[in-house]
């Protein structure tokens, strides 16, 4: 055999065993800036040995059964509010293992220049589950639409507005489906994500923004059984590289904020 022969079949071998020793792990994410993260943390994992198979989910109600179900290995798409009252509901034995990035929702409207335009009468559209629900009042709140029992919290409902001078009616629709609803709203919360998704600019287009420091960072959760496996530690540091937070910072300009 020629040594270049011997060369070839010595690569051949290495790459053969390199790809025996690659783990592959199924990633739930949804659709937009958590898909588009996702995608470079991909690539940073594979130089580690770590093959991701990325899954889109159009909701956010999916994700966590397929996870507790066993068709994913990980998710990545909600912040610990939303994990904790999924948990609390509907007993999943799920835990966060770290954060990754906040998604600042905002307050858009393809009718108003200013929320002081705001109608009486008019309409708030916010996500129909609960989580983000209480988010979406508590930031229509902090904008001066309305008023809301200070014993409200993170889980607010329509039940806690005290006070609402412009008679704003609360419309609560799927959370994807906000930023086509523009049209009939007077103004809607929406998760950056979905904004994204829906040609929003989440850096121009809210007429008011959630401030960096709420309490709305999202994180990588698996099954509580596998949460100290060697997989998971590589696909957090995969995620937390400078190679993942430079694509951000890059990407997104800003209107998505890192935690690390």
């Amino acid at each position: 055999m020629s040594l270049k022969s011997l060369v070839l079949a010595a690569a051949l071998s290495v790459s053969i065993s390199g790809a025996a020793l690659a783990e592959t792990i199924k990633v739930g994410v949804t659709p937009g800036p958590h898909a588009q993260i996702m995608e470079k943390v991909k690539e940073v994992a594979a130089k580690k040995g770590l093959d991701i198979t990325i899954v889109e989910f159009s909701d956010y109600v999916v994700p966590n059964q397929a996870l507790a179900d066993g068709e994913l290995d990980a998710n990545s798409f909600q912040h610990k509010p939303y994990l904790d009252a999924q948990v609390a509901d509907r007993g999943f034995d799920l835990v966060s293992v770290a954060t990754t990035v906040n998604y600042p929702m905002g307050v858009y409207s393809r009718k108003l220049k200013s929320l002081s335009e705001m109608p009486d009468g008019g309409s708030f559209g916010i996500p129909n589950d609960p989580t983000n629900g209480g988010r979406g009042l508590l930031l229509g709140a902090d904008a001066g639409l309305f008023k809301l029992s200070p014993e409200a919290g993170l889980k607010a409902t329509q039940l806690d507005i005290v006070e609402n001078p412009k008679h704003i009616k609360i419309k609560e629709l799927d959370a994807a489906q906000l930023p086509r609803a523009l049209d009939d709203l007077s103004a809607a919360a929406i998760n950056t994500n979905y904004a994204t998704q829906g040609g929003l600019d989440p850096n121009k287009d809210p007429l008011f923004k959630e401030s960096a420091k709420s309490p709305y960072v999202n994180i990588i959760v698996v099954r509580t059984k596998d949460k100290d496996k060697p997989w998971v530690k590589t696909l957090v540091d995969s995620y937390r590289s400078d190679e993942v937070k430079a694509f951000i910072k890059d990407q997104f300009k800003g209107s998505v904020l890192t935690s690390w």
